[in-house]
């Protein structure tokens, strides 16, 4: 099964009451293990998960701190980039070089990486004191 194809079928089970906006995302670890999230809502706005926020969580709860690559669907008329917070999430576990493959349910497809997505990210980095 590819990564997209986890992402969508993940994306079935998402927990999307208000908005009607179901998001799958799928992440592969460095142990090349898949993980899967989809959004979860919730009626006190905005207390909701972010699809890639719970692929990462379930990586990490797996035990693995590496992304190596990203796909993420939604039922939208173009692909849907991950929010601010979920730029930096990825980029907190995947380097700049992390391909990332956005989808929409029609066949329309982005690719780009995690440094596109988020070009001068916070890291590590800034707070060393040197």
């Amino acid at each position: 099964m590819s990564l997209l194809d986890a992402a969508r079928e993940v994306r079935e089970r998402a927990y999307v009451p208000y908005s009607k906006f179901k998001v799958g995302a799928a992440i592969r670890g460095a142990s090349g293990t898949v993980y899967r999230g989809c959004n979860v809502e919730n009626v006190a706005y905005p207390e909701g998960t972010c699809a890639e926020a719970g692929a990462i969580s379930a990586m990490v709860a797996a035990g693995e701190t590496v992304l190596t690559e990203v796909a993420v669907i939604a039922d939208s008329p173009s692909p849907v980039p991950p929010c601010g917070g979920c730029r930096q999430k990825l980029a907190e576990f995947g380097a700049g070089d992390v391909p990332v493959l956005l989808a929409t349910t029609d066949g329309a497809e982005m690719h780009t990486t995690i440094g596109d997505l988020l070009p001068g990210r916070f890291d590590a980095g800034h707070m060393a004191r040197t």
